[in-house]
């Protein structure tokens, strides 16, 4: 196995963890704030491994887009032709901003519900800033390409 397919396999694969802590913490946000429940450590944990899962899927991402990935070198090879072509331009584009943007609202709602005084804010945070990343996770899955 070559380092761009070890890479591409683990980045996969760990998608699925990044998607099962996102609906995790998302959900387990709606509930705390519906419930009237204290925000505790294992909220915490939870919280902090979904951001944690992100960012290392950003990471794995961003070393397949730039260094070992050939649909992302003949993509940026030829930008222009790339985004007359569907395929190309979603590797190249869609998927890479939807990912990052969601990243960024993950960790936006972490750093946010971190400095929330209550537990019901720190729900609540979390709740729209998770929710809004689990969509952009959910766009930017490659579904048909999996």
């Amino acid at each position: 196995m070559n380092t761009y397919t070890a890479f591409l396999h683990i980045h996969s694969t760990l998608r699925w963890v990044a998607l099962a802590l996102a609906i995790f913490v998302t959900v387990k946000s709606l509930m705390g704030l519906s419930g009237k429940s204290v925000f505790g450590k294992k909220d915490n944990i939870f919280a902090a491994s979904f951001v944690g899962t992100m960012h290392l899927q950003l990471l794995l991402g961003l070393i397949l887009y730039f260094f070992l990935s050939p649909i992302t070198e003949s993509a940026l090879s030829d930008f222009g032709g790339a985004m007359k072509n569907p395929e190309l331009r979603f590797w190249a584009v869609e998927h890479t901003t939807m990912m990052v943007l969601a990243v960024v609202a993950a960790q936006i709602g972490r750093s946010k519900s971190k400095k929330a005084a209550d537990s019901a804010q720190k729900f609540k945070l979390q709740a729209i800033f998770f929710g809004a990343a689990l969509l952009l996770m959910l766009a930017g899955i490659p579904w048909n390409r999996i």
